[in-house]
């Protein structure tokens, strides 16, 4: 029988697909064999996520800004094998399991977002996105067979590892080293470049808890900075605001001319599909069928925002006083704080065995700089 090659059964060949996707962020490929995280990614509430812009009206300032929450939620993931291969390496106990759930919670992690992220989640649902997110994660969970047991504990934070779930959402996580390089990778603004491969070698466990390395204390700095800047430079960036308030404004007009428009009640039975069918296509479609509305306010706004015909904003200090709010102008305001006390502060890890907060640590961001709070007041208005 020699020089005979037999071809490998069906069932064999399946188990051994894999795929394999270039991501221009990392200037590189990732590779996926696992079948259950492969049957994730084809779910249809997963591939949705190609059409959620990951930065919402941001492409309206940033031409490049078209990335979305699915290429996100994939980086996310290239992050995450990358760090778990790391944390091995220094001779952290982490099972092909845990490997396995921690991979599944960093790829969900963002799945219930709604059309333009956090734009429309104060008037479609209210219901935060991370709570949407479970409630899928469980429903996936159920239609698989409780594959994704571990992941829902580790994304809830119940699983007895911490530091997986600090992989997953932290101040130092896999989500935010993703968005960080990759919203600054399409929007040319270099503010947001971080030392990512750095960083990650740098990771550490001590106490059950995810810690830096005492080499990797400059990177953490750089990263805390970097996510400061990107906020005002991008995420708040004063017209990316007067879109999100022209688009809020849309919705909000089109559900008091009828309650039906885009309504979903988190109670309903049906709620999850029906939530899931909506992404950012079905908002502009909308926007644009409504610019013929025979509501004049309904149809000057949507026109407006087909045209990018954006309202005038300022920024300021101190809150807008007397200003009558009406669909084409108000008032608002804004608050960032780049590190926060309240939850688990970044740990750097010294040779010794001590380990410290960064707020103790570094020496270029005392505890005054990282609780500080810039608030800006705005205030939006139609230009003449």
């Amino acid at each position: 029988m020699t020089g005979i090659h037999c071809r490998p059964p069906k069932n064999s060949r399946m188990m051994l697909k894999r795929k394999i996707i270039n991501d221009p962020v990392y200037d590189g490929f990732l590779s996926v064999d696992d079948p259950v995280l492969l049957k994730v990614i084809e779910h249809p509430w997963f591939q949705r996520q190609r059409r959620i812009k990951q930065l919402g009206l941001t492409c309206l300032v940033y031409p490049g800004a078209m990335h979305t929450r699915f290429s996100h939620m994939l980086g996310a993931l290239n992050l995450m094998k990358r760090a778990l291969d790391v944390l091995k390496l220094k001779g952290v106990e982490i099972t092909d399991d845990e490997c396995r759930g921690a991979k599944l919670a960093i790829l969900l992690h963002d799945i219930g977002h709604g059309p333009f992220s956090h734009t429309s989640e104060r008037v479609l649902v209210d219901v935060p996105h991370e709570e949407i997110t479970l409630l899928m994660m469980q429903r996936i969970n159920d239609e698989m067979g409780g594959a994704l047991n571990m992941a829902i504990d580790i994304f809830s934070n119940t699983y007895h590892k911490h530091f997986l779930h600090q992989l997953v959402s932290s101040q130092l996580d896999m989500d935010r080293l993703d968005y960080l390089g990759r919203d600054s990778f399409f929007t040319g603004v270099s503010e947001g470049i971080v030392g990512t491969d750095r960083i990650i070698s740098m990771l550490n466990v001590h106490d059950d808890e995810l810690v830096i390395d005492e080499k990797g204390i400059y990177s953490v700095e750089k990263f805390i900075i970097s996510r400061r800047l990107m906020y005002w430079q991008v995420y708040m960036h004063k017209t990316v605001i007067a879109a999100d308030q022209l688009l809020l404004n849309i919705l909000r007009r089109a559900r008091e001319l009828d309650s039906t428009v885009f309504h979903f009640d988190p109670l309903a039975p049906d709620f999850l599909d029906r939530f899931a069918e909506v992404d950012d296509d079905d908002i502009m479609v909308a926007v644009k069928h409504w610019q013929q509305s025979d509501d004049e306010i309904l149809g000057t706004l949507c026109k407006n925002m087909v045209n990018r015909r954006l309202p005038a904003i300022q920024f300021s200090n101190s809150p807008f006083l007397d200003v009558c709010p009406t669909y084409y102008e108000g008032t608002g305001k804004l608050a960032n704080r780049s590190y926060d006390f309240n939850d688990q502060e970044i740990k750097v890890l010294y040779k010794d065995g001590c380990c410290l907060p960064i707020s103790e640590a570094s020496d270029q961001l005392d505890r005054h700089f990282l609780e500080k709070q810039v608030t800006k007041y705005f205030h939006y208005y139609p230009k003449k």
